[in-house]
């Protein structure tokens, strides 16, 4: 029946209406769309003939429809049609007529992209390619036939290039012809042809290219066009071949600065080709291209300026705009430069500049002294387009400016920050002129300067704000302006209010507010959230205290009131306007809220309202939430802060609203975006210390039973915000006894439940024992029975077992607080009643010792127990049970009694460590809790408690066991936080110890005294680090583990303290992550034997610290010698390496992908072989997991790489991509892992 319809289509496709033939060939299209066609042999033939006959119809809508047709055809119909069709279409390319050629090239282009099968594509390839060759060298073809043929086969080669690889010479000798043709549109075609195909081509036929070019180049005497295509050539290959014609730039790189400076002064297309094929070459040979790069930086600069028909005093600098028209007036009538082309070179120069400067960040200090007083003079470009691209190239030498100084200090005058603050005086004053043009885009790209480096030194312009301020007002008053000029205007004036003092703001606070303001009324609703965002940092500057001192504000108050009031009232307006207004108008209270009592009864309503809309509910709550915050650092451009109304020492007056407010949040309560609870408990938290005397009881009650389903640990964050706001309510000495009997009933079940659990640690453990202790000071409940409810929750149960060792941590400290809360008499009697349980036969009750050993260690931290006598030597009996978890308990009761009353324990600690050798592993780690404890208080010893401890630590370094050595390590380390002064020279002198732990544990002893936080160790430390550092060279490997992790520890936490010993120590660090040989041993168990890598942590550690470094010191780090052969080595190691592997060239591939591009082929094999590792058939689950960890850590490395813009050049990783595709468990991971 479906054939008996075509037939009928078909007959009406060749009659002599038009518009029947349309509607046919549309019915057509319509019928071979459909997933269920199918046709039989003498139909194929049909309709292949009818829609190439279709092809030429004189009418062009009926053959652009049979030109769709084709796309479906070529799917549903044989490959020997499909090649039949293709020869056809072939001929007519060639010996049609001319008005068919078009279509006909339109058609096989269509045909080519349809086609996916690889035998498919070897047929029409094979009938294919000698036709094009054909109508590309054959004589007395016409140019158009030729530049037909050549398009066809830049799309042929594009999609099969690989499947050619039989034709790749005969292709190549083809196309190489051609670069001498006399037509520019025949020579322009084969170039971008010759550049699809050397993306497949063997090493060896892409040298005959380049040798061919090249050859050419050098010839004496050759037309200029005939060099600038050879040029264009070099570069289209290097873009095409990426890293690939790395091994050509010797000598290609010579020959093109040679045309660049020796070209005659017309030819700027030559100079631009040359350019163009530099920054390809920077941006895709990073290796090879090193040895140039200050040649290419000297050309660059050169050329940035060549202007050879305009020169400096026809471009007076001039603070008169008018005086300027003038001058512009008069220069226009004397020159003209529509055939002045010189700005293609200067725009060629800035991009090959661009890519210098993010290509190669360790260039950053020479690049400042260099490039940017060039840039910075370059503003003044009378191009606009090529001023655009110096921008653009100017915010590129500013963003790697932060990328590569982030958390660096300014003080090293070679620093790039530190040259940075120094040229930006001239940048002002640069960019000053520049907002002063009438340009609309060139005021965009000064604004958009600006910004970056306001981002990069946020606090670089205090004492350039008035020249900025004129710019800013003629930007957002001038009716010219357009509203991108009006939003990179007030995004600026954002960030600098944001970043700067507000004293330095307040002599220009009138010039800048009132076009802010008038901002706020635009129709634009990204000009009117921009403008909002703009205000709510005016209002902290004109206020930046309460007090209000030094400044008078009073006069901005009801303006900026006014402005937010009417976006506030405005229903129709845009969400993003609304949001803006609520969080802003939050801000207005608090801040000018004692200015502001009568407008107060109109206004609050408003924002009650608002949180009405559950669209923007979150927003109303958060400027509802009245808590001051003080001003601070904006990092991110899009950071808001905002001020919170009810905990502002204004205390505004909130009667008018808050009996709705408080209802209304106590409703969101029940909400279940998690977004939404979390803002409404902290809003209801600062209402109830701010207003509790104006809420009702009742109000207390509901809001209890509602919070209390808020508690659980499966939303710790949530659960601390609920604990909170309960200990709020609790606090309240206006609460009703109703309110104790709420939460005793409500929350307390919920809270002892929490209590086992064992996730829970942070801010939700301290939350609980605040409540826990809120309880007892409120008197709702008795010491006694939550005493016994928490002890209670320590006893195993027969459905949940035995409780988590965390856990009885959690439960140890409520239960001290409690105590502490109850005070001394309680906590005495507690106290001995855990000394009692101590007594008892610890084999019939371990889980209830283990308990009471933790209780007392929580309680003896916080208080003194010396009154209650013995209490050290009942725990230290403790240290005989059989069981391993009372024996750790009581090492840990022990030193955090001893931290009660540092006097009376330490020497008894000491003294026992000494007398005891069997107990010495558990009295180390009772001596850790007490010098754990000191370091995080900042308390000291005494000087004789020092010197003991010391000796003894020192005597213990050589321990045999490993974890005797880590106990030491760090109670060393964190002793010289105490006292830097005695430490550091004491564990300096054993670095040269004979004993290898010795030396192993004075630098892991190092590594505990680097912290994130500033300490006074740091500047001791500083001149000896490279002591401890350079024992990574050490021939124990112990000792250089060692050594790497203090590395990665000072690289996380004080990069700064290292900065100068990375290039002495990271071919050392590089050298660590090789598989070595002689730290590989086979033990022979009988049976069989098992090969033990002594090395493979010591690998994994070098990797990490690596990962480490490209965080904090990139621009110390070489990418390009580290990958190879490092990297590569690793992808290829143990498990445990590749797995830090992959995440370091995910890094790489984000951070510096020049240089991974230029290596990636070789990196595909290990990548390879690890997603299509298939375990043993015997393999344990355990080893089957870790193998489906591996492949998804490898494929989340792979989609790092296909992010890279240029991986497609390299075949390998191609095939890899479409291997991956093929298989539908690795697509499924791979896809998975993409969208994460």
């Amino acid at each position: 029946m479906a054939n008996l319809q075509i037939t009928g289509i078909l007959e009406k496709m060749t009659g002599k209406d038009k518009d029947y033939r349309y509607m046919a060939t549309s019915d057509l299209l319509s019928e071979l769309n459909k997933e269920g066609f199918k046709a039989d042999s003498d139909l194929e033939i049909k309709l292949a003939n009818i829609v190439l006959q279709q092809l030429d119809d004189v009418a062009g809508d009926v053959s652009g429809l049979a030109v769709k047709c084709l796309a479906p055809l070529v799917k549903k119909v044989s490959e020997e049609r499909v090649v039949e069709m293709t020869n056809k279409l072939c001929d007519k390319l060639l010996h049609g007529k001319d008005q068919h050629r078009d279509i006909a090239s339109i058609a096989l282009k269509t045909i080519i992209a349809e086609v996916t099968t690889s035998s498919l594509a070897q047929s029409i390839i094979l009938s294919m390619c000698p036709q094009l060759i054909k109508g590309i060298t054959a004589p007395g073809m016409s140019s158009e036939i030729k530049c037909e043929s050549l398009d066809i086969l830049c799309d042929v080669l594009h999609k099969f290039g690989n499947l050619m690889a039989a034709d790749h010479e005969l292709l190549l000798n083809a196309l190489l012809s051609q670069l001498n043709s006399n037509q520019a549109s025949v020579r322009k075609k084969t170039v971008s042809c010759i550049a699809s195909l050397s993306s497949s081509l063997s090493d060896d036929l892409l040298a005959k290219a380049t040798v061919e070019v090249v050859r050419n180049l050098r010839i004496k005497g050759a037309k200029p066009e005939m060099t600038r295509t050879n040029i264009q050539m070099i570069g289209a290959l290097s873009r095409a071949v990426g890293y690939r014609f790395g091994p050509h730039l010797g000598d290609t790189v010579p020959v093109l600065i040679n045309y660049c400076t020796t070209a005659s002064e017309n030819d700027e297309e030559l100079r631009e080709y040359s350019l163009q094929a530099l920054e390809s070459f920077l941006l895709r040979c990073p290796r090879d291209i090193v040895v140039y790069c200050d040649e290419i930086l000297n050309l660059a600069l050169e050329y940035l300026s060549y202007d050879p028909n305009f020169t400096d005093n026809m471009e007076e600098d001039t603070d008169d705009e008018n005086h300027e028209e003038e001058e512009d007036d008069e220069s226009a009538n004397e020159y003209t430069d529509d055939e002045d082309v010189s700005w293609k070179v200067r725009r060629a120069a800035a991009k090959c500049l661009a890519a210098l400067i993010v290509s190669r960040p360790e260039l950053l200090s020479k690049l400042y002294e260099e490039a940017c007083p060039k840039l910075i003079d370059r503003f003044k470009e009378r191009e606009e387009n090529v001023k655009m691209d110096v921008f653009s190239t100017f915010i590129e030498l500013l963003r790697q400016t932060g990328n590569v100084t982030k958390g660096q200090i300014d003080t090293n005058e070679s620093s790039p920050r530190w040259l940075l603050k120094q040229e930006v005086p001239k940048i002002v004053k640069s960019i000053n002129r520049q907002l002063r043009e009438k340009s609309i885009k060139t005021k965009v790209g000064a604004f958009s300067v600006l910004k970056e480096l306001v981002v990069v030194l946020p606090d670089c312009l205090a004492e350039h704000i008035g020249s900025l301020i004129p710019g800013i007002e003629k930007a957002l008053n001038d009716k010219s302006s357009t509203s991108n000029l009006k939003i990179e205007a007030l995004v600026f004036t954002r960030l600098v209010l944001a970043s700067h003092s507000p004293p330095v703001f307040h002599p220009y606070i009138k010039a800048l507010s009132s076009p802010v303001l008038s901002s706020v009324g635009e129709r634009y609703y990204k000009v009117t959230a921009e403008a909002l965002r703009v205000c709510g940092e005016l209002v902290r500057v004109v206020r930046s205290n309460i007090q209000g001192l030094g400044f008078d504000f009073t006069p901005y108050v009801h303006p900026i009131y006014s402005a937010i009031m009417s976006r506030l009232t405005n229903q129709d307006q845009d969400q993003e306007v609304k949001e803006c207004a609520i969080s802003c108008m939050g801000l207005v209270i608090s801040t000018f809220g004692d200015n502001l009592r009568a407008e107060l009864p109109s206004c609050l309503p408003v924002l009650v309202d608002r949180m009405g809309n559950e669209i923007t509910r979150l927003t109303a709550v958060k400027a509802n939430s009245f808590t001051w915050v003080k001003r601070v650092l904006v990092i991110s451009i899009e950071l808001q802060a905002f001020a919170v109304i009810a905990s502002s020492p204004l205390q505004i007056d909130l009667s008018c609203v808050l009996e709705n407010v408080i209802a209304e949040l106590t409703a969101f309560l029940r909400k279940a975006n998690r977004a939404l609870r979390q803002a409404t408990l902290g809003t209801l938290n600062s209402l109830i210390v701010a207003y509790g005397d104006q809420i009702g009881p009742s109000a207390y009650e509901v809001i209890i039973i509602e919070l209390s389903t808020l508690i659980s640990d499966t939303d710790l964050h949530m659960t601390a915000l609920a604990l909170e706001l309960c200990c709020t309510l609790m606090a309240d000495r206006r609460s009703s006894q109703n309110v104790g009997v709420a939460v005793r009933n409500k929350v307390l079940p919920q809270a002892l439940s929490l209590v086992k659990s064992s996730l829970l640690q942070g801010q939700a453990l301290l939350a609980l024992q605040n409540f826990f202790a809120g309880l007892v000071y409120s008197a709702n409940t008795s010491f006694d029975s939550l005493l016994d409810s928490l002890l209670s929750s320590a006893k195993p149960s027969p459905q949940s077992g035995g409780v988590a060792k965390q856990a009885l941590y959690s439960i140890a400290q409520c239960v001290a607080v409690l105590c502490l809360a109850a005070g001394d008499q309680k906590c005495s009697s507690t106290v001995k009643m855990l000394t009692e349980i101590l007594k008892e036969d610890s084999s019939t009750n371990s889980a209830k010792q283990h308990l009471a050993l933790l209780c007392l260690g929580e309680i003896g931290r916080r208080r003194d127990l010396s009154s209650h006598a013995h209490i050290e030597t009942i725990i230290i009996e403790s240290f005989q049970s059989p069981f391993e978890e009372i024996k750790s308990a009581a090492s840990y009761a022990l030193g955090n009694i001893a931290v009660g009353n540092l006097s009376k324990y330490l020497p008894f600690i000491l003294d026992q460590i000494d007398n005891q050798q069997k107990k010495q592993y558990l009295l180390l780690h009772s001596l850790k809790e007490v010098i754990v404890r000191q370091s995080v208080d900042k308390a000291e010893f005494q000087d004789s408690s020092v010197e003991k401890i010391l000796k003894l630590l020192f005597n213990h370094c050589e321990s045999e066991e490993e974890g005797v050595r880590n106990v030491v390590a760090e109670c060393l380390g964190k002793i010289a936080l105490i006292e830097p002064v005695k430490l550091v020279p004491a564990l300096k002198v054993r670095t040269t110890s004979p004993a290898a732990f010795t030396r192993a544990t004075v630098v892991i002893a190092v590594k505990y005294s680097v912290v994130e936080r500033p300490e006074k160790i740091d500047e001791i430390i500083f001149p000896e680090i490279s002591s401890f550092l350079m024992l990574i060279k050490d021939h124990d490997r112990h000792v250089r583990r060692a050594a790497v992790l203090a590395l990665s520890t000072f690289a996380h936490n004080k990069p700064n303290l290292i900065k100068g010993l990375l290039p002495d120590l990271l071919p050392l660090l590089y050298d660590q992550t090789i598989v070595k040989q002689e730290l590989i041993r086979t033990v022979d168990l009988g049976p069989f034997k098992h090969i033990v890598d002594d090395g493979l942590e010591l690998r994994k550690a070098a990797f990490e610290c690596v990962d480490t470094l490209l965080d904090s010191c990139l621009d110390q780090v070489n990418p390009s010698s580290f990958i190879v052969p490092y990297l590569k080595s690793g992808l290829e190691d143990h498990y445990d390496v590749k797995m830090p592997c992959h995440l370091i060239l995910s890094k790489l591939a984000d951070k510096c992908p020049s240089a991974v591009l230029a290596v990636l082929d070789s990196l595909v094999d290990p990548l390879q072989k690890t997603i299509n590792f298939k375990p043993k058939q015997d393999a344990v689950k355990q080893e089957v997991d870790r193998n489906e960890d591996m492949i998804r850590s490898a494929l989340r490395a792979i989609a790092a790489l296909n992010r890279i813009s240029g991986g497609d050049c390299s075949h390998k990783f191609k095939n890899l991509m479409s291997e991956i595709s093929r298989s539908p468990a690795l697509w499924e991971k791979y896809y998975s892992i993409r969208n994460e």
